[in-house]
């Protein structure tokens, strides 16, 4: 067994971007894992640090050398791998090939079956680590990927990297592993933060490395984070429960921007908090990594945390700094909304004829006034009083108007938010200005549903109408190929239907076509309404997976005449409820119904001539149309729980018939008597489920 020592691997650059440096690390450790197990080389633990001017691998326990090998392999039998004249055949020359040897070197022996076999037999001498560590590293250094950024050359030869090497760190032990990559070769020293502590820094040995960076000036990711997050919670607790806004792309960003962080509070002038928050914020976020400071009641103050990057003995220097900055920032945000304030919003509205939606669905004026329309259908669907359909007509009229204001070009994820603040000021009712506000909704998993029934229309009907017009113009999405996000948008509109309009979607799909037809789109409306269903249902039956209903019973519910969300659903959980309740009997009922749907002749219709009826049949037929009565008055009151109880009452009449009764007797009146029965049967399950796919598990 080869001696262990610790390998530090660290490349140092220009400072890196935060997103290509988050990248970079998580292909850091495969790769120099998985190149130190294919160079043969034994190894513990491997970890990843980084800071903006560096990559770093350290792996604990790796092996000085590699194992010596001595490897034998019995082929095929001798007077298989040679003929009778000892000329090797294709089967030696292969299992030779197998292993880098020819035929020739191939030995014979007999083994302990008494039979003479050919051997491979290979000995690989240990290597040392060194120069495999070498050849290692510099392959990692040029196989780091840098998707969407363009890498850069240094100096006067051809490699590149994300931004120049300054300096490689590369040891074994206490030995320098010799690494050359463009005109920079390895060494023993690092380098700290550019302030605190500039220049070299000597590394011993790889134990150390972390202590020498936190000597200079620089801590790694794990301990930047921590520090940030502690300075944040100190800053909470000390404004009596304030909120400090850290969105996770934001902060991560902000983590990799620093190499010693230093939180800081800056402030800016009171008459910013005049400005919508939402704008204030998003410029303070993404223009300059600041996180807004909100109080106890959820109110945006006029503070503002800064993670600096200097010595925190300046730290006034760079509040006022950074407060310059944030000042210029927030004066452009406070004049984009005064301005647009002096323009009403059906002037906005008319400018949209010159932004376009799709090409060959027009223009989005043309999609406000499709929104406008379908918005009074789905209220209608969704039996809305006269104001709020009227409101939600509304919003529907104003929800794209602020696209073309100078607030939402300049931050552009504001749209409806920024419509909701120019309704108000206005003068537009609260109900049209929150439904503005909140039509985008959801946008992703587990974001928030619109807040008022009018936006909850609105965003239906926005939703709708983009997946109807991709479908009509043969676009829908294929694969992982999804360029307008139908598939978020279906899920969004299940989730409203179900959870807040309590309606379905097949004719609103159907209104939402009319309305392309209108402007002079053509397409086969029934056959893309088809389509659309399809695909929404698709969604639905994932939903109903996700909420832990087994395959199955989604797969009998589909095939089913229920598609209004809420009510799918609800009947697929109560169906999924009742065979866990008393599985034994739904599989039971599930393989009579199978095998009832299977005989049964639908040509023969459902008339069952009584006086040919024994006992079983009798009671079959009772309880078939007292069940059927049942069934409709659960569909109508929408108690599926109640429909289930309902169905699963007909298993012990069927059990008895099917006992008891020869279906396919010779006499043909009995005969044809006895299918009608069970059509009649039949018929009490459809537009429920199909129940006879529950016996087909496994």
């Amino acid at each position: 067994m080869a001696e262990t020592r610790d390998f530090l691997f660290e490349i140092g650059t220009e400072e890196m971007p935060s997103a290509p440096l988050m990248n970079a690390v998580k292909q850091l450790g495969p790769m120099i894992d998985g190149g130190l197990s294919e160079a043969g080389l034994a190894h513990g633990e491997v970890r990843v640090l980084s800071t903006p001017r560096r990559l770093v691998a350290i792996v604990a326990d790796v092996a000085t050398a590699t194992d010596e090998v001595h490897e034998i392999r019995r082929g095929p039998a001798a007077n298989i791998a040679f003929d009778a004249e000892g000329v090797p055949t294709k089967a030696a020359e292969g299992f030779a090939r197998k292993f880098g040897l020819t035929a020739a070197e191939l030995s014979r022996r007999e083994d302990t079956d008494g039979r003479e076999y050919v051997f491979a037999e290979k000995s690989i001498p240990s290597q040392p680590a060194t120069p495999l560590l070498t050849a290692l590293c510099e392959k990692t250094i040029a196989g780091l990927q840098w998707p969407n950024y363009r890498s850069q050359r240094w100096g006067s030869t051809h490699e590149t990297f994300v931004r120049p090497i300054r300096w490689i760190c590369a040891l074994l032990g206490s030995d320098v592993v010799p690494v050359h990559y463009a005109d920079v070769r390895s060494g023993n020293t690092t380098h700290g933060h550019r302030v605190l502590g500039p220049g070299e820094h000597v590394v011993s040995e790889p134990a150390v490395f972390e202590q020498v960076l936190e000597e200079a000036g620089v801590l790694c990711e794990e301990r930047r984070r921590a520090v940030i997050a502690e300075g944040i919670a100190r800053i909470e607790e000390e404004r009596g429960g304030a909120r400090v806004d850290t969105p996770k792309k934001v902060l991560d960003e902000v983590v990799n921007l620093c190499e010693w962080p230093t939180v800081l509070v800056g402030s800016f002038d009171e008459e910013f908090l005049k400005v919508p928050h939402e704008i204030i914020c998003e410029s303070m976020l993404s223009n300059q990594r600041y996180f807004p400071i909100y109080d106890a009641a959820g109110e945006l103050t006029r503070e503002f945390v800064v993670v600096g990057n200097g010595k925190p003995e300046n730290a006034e220097v760079i509040i006022d700094g950074n407060e310059r900055v944030v000042r210029a920032r927030l004066y452009d945000a406070k004049f984009f909304y005064d301005e647009d304030l002096k323009v009403p919003l059906e002037e906005f509205r008319s400018r949209l004829e010159q932004v376009g939606f799709q090409e060959k669905l027009g223009n989005v004026l043309q999609k406000s006034a499709r929104i406008e329309e379908l918005a009074g259908e789905i209220a209608r669907a969704a039996g809305c009083d006269s104001i709020v359909s009227a409101d939600a007509i509304r919003a529907a009229h104003l929800c794209k108007a602020d696209l073309v204001s100078s607030a939402v070009i300049e931050f552009t994820s504001q749209q409806g938010v920024m419509g909701g603040y120019y309704a108000l000021a206005a003068g537009e009712h609260e109900a049209v200005a929150h439904a503005i506000r909140d039509h985008y909704r959801p946008r992703f998993a587990g974001d928030d549903l619109p807040e008022g029934i009018e936006g909850c229309i609105v965003a239906v009907a926005d939703k709708l109408d983009t997946i109807a017009g991709m479908f009509a113009i043969g676009e829908p999405p294929t694969g992982s190929k999804d360029p307008f996000a139908l598939r978020r948008s279906a899920i969004g509109v299940l989730n409203i239907l179900r959870d807040r309009l309590r309606c379905g979607y097949v004719e609103l799909v159907h209104a939402a076509l009319r309305a392309y037809a209108a402007q002079g789109l053509e397409f086969d409306e029934d056959e893309v309404a088809g389509a659309i269903c399809a695909f929404i249902k698709g969604r639905m039956e994932q939903i109903a997976r996700d909420e832990g209903i087994s395959p199955d019973t989604v797969s009998a519910v589909s095939q089913g005449s229920v598609v209004a969300p809420a009510d799918y659903l609800a009947l697929a959980h109560a169906l999924e409820d009742a065979r866990k309740h008393d599985p034994e009997a739904f599989e039971n009922l599930a393989t009579a119904y199978a095998r009832a749907s299977h005989l049964a002749d639908a040509s023969l219709g459902t008339d069952v001539s009584e006086e040919l009826l024994g006992d079983a049949e009798r009671d079959l037929l009772s309880a078939t149309d007292a069940t059927n009565r049942a069934v409709g008055e659960a569909l109508s009151s929408k108690d599926f729980t109640g429909l289930i109880a309902a169905l699963a009452s007909l298993r012990e009449p069927i059990d008895r018939f099917f006992d008891d009764v020869l279906v396919m007797d010779e006499d043909e009146a009995l005969r044809a008597n006895r299918l009608r029965l069970l059509n009649r049967f039949a018929t009490v399950f459809d537009g429920v489920a199909n129940i006879g796919e529950l016996a087909r598990k496994k």
